[in-house]
């Protein structure tokens, strides 16, 4: 079933809330500029640079063009307050005397290195961010560094009661319905001279997995609904569709596809336990985001933060 989205109450990230900063004590070197000093540290104009070419290379992934400056200069809104505060809880990691385990770091970079087709093309990627595998690896390794003492000093303490799960559905059960769904059949079609005798077979017999068997077709379910998953031409044709029909042929890629819909799914109100998993989330996000913030508010008041002026 498709996931129930949080209502209105704000999801924490805390992978993008703490971002992957490289924090070093090493020499400053000239052509940077110190642009604030927190406690016994220093953030710099490279940190600043570093940050942006790494967040850059990472949404190119998803985004391009406009879209990708788009999502860079709403990261530069704030991003001096979120390298200071991730500076911050970066000390008090070390001063936690918390240790990574290297086995997770390597992880985390295969996991980025699994976005490129190569070794090369991930070498040249980061080449154009002006970064290195070093300095990947070292933002990942403070990135664990970070969640760890969040996840001591905030995260742990947190507690949602069965009774604020209920409170909450009780108050909000007109937003938690399921939208209207469909149940979907299809068949793949990769030469487009089979398909008039495809679609003759079906017209004779509308049972789409022996057509597919028929045919040696690839034969597919899904439950799908609106602005779901599906493309929208896809979405279209099947949400055009009575229950018991099946469409035209529909080109995807070099593809033919027809869909039948086996079942129309109408909307429901859901009910407590469908949804106590997703309400138990929003409210431990709610509140994660209020006790990280008030943590880091309290961090600011007993440490040294200066910010130098232009």
């Amino acid at each position: 079933m498709r996931k129930f989205r949080s209502f209105g109450i704000r999801l924490l990230v805390i992978v993008w809330n703490l971002g992957f900063v490289t924090y070093n004590l090493s020499p400053v070197f000239a052509e940077d500029k110190i642009i604030a000093v927190v406690n016994n540290d220093v953030i710099t104009s490279k940190d600043l640079n570093d940050f942006l070419n790494f967040m850059r290379m990472q949404l190119s992934a998803k985004y391009s063009g406009k879209q990708l400056e788009n999502k860079i200069q709403s990261i530069k809104l704030d991003l001096l307050d979120r390298l200071i505060e991730d500076r911050l809880i970066l000390q008090e990691a070390k001063k936690a005397g918390i240790l990574i385990d290297e086995n997770r770091v390597k992880a985390k970079m295969s996991e980025v290195r699994e976005r490129y087709s190569s070794e090369g093309a991930f070498d040249l990627a980061l080449a154009k961010q002006g970064l290195t595998r070093s300095d990947i690896q070292n933002k990942m390794r403070e990135q664990l560094l970070m969640l760890s003492i969040v996840e001591i000093k905030v995260k742990s303490r947190i507690i949602i009661n069965p009774q604020e799960v209920t409170g909450f559905y009780e108050k909000n059960k007109e937003k938690f319905k399921s939208p209207e769904g469909r149940m979907v059949s299809s068949v793949k079609v990769e030469k487009q001279d089979l398909l008039e005798d495809v679609i003759s077979a079906l017209k004779n017999n509308p049972d789409m997995k022996a057509a597919a068997d028929q045919y040696g077709l690839f034969f597919d379910t899904m439950e799908a609904y609106k602005n779901d998953e599906l493309s929208e031409e896809v979405e279209k044709v099947v949400f055009g569709l009575e229950e018991g029909k099946f469409s035209k042929p529909v080109k995807v890629n070099d593809s033919f596809f027809i869909f039948k819909v086996e079942k129309i799914k109408e909307p429901r109100d859901l009910t407590l336990p469908e949804v106590q998993k997703e309400i138990y989330t929003a409210l431990y996000d709610d509140k994660m985001q209020v006790a990280l913030s008030k943590w880091l508010d309290e961090l600011k008041i007993k440490s040294y933060i200066q910010v130098t002026k232009d």
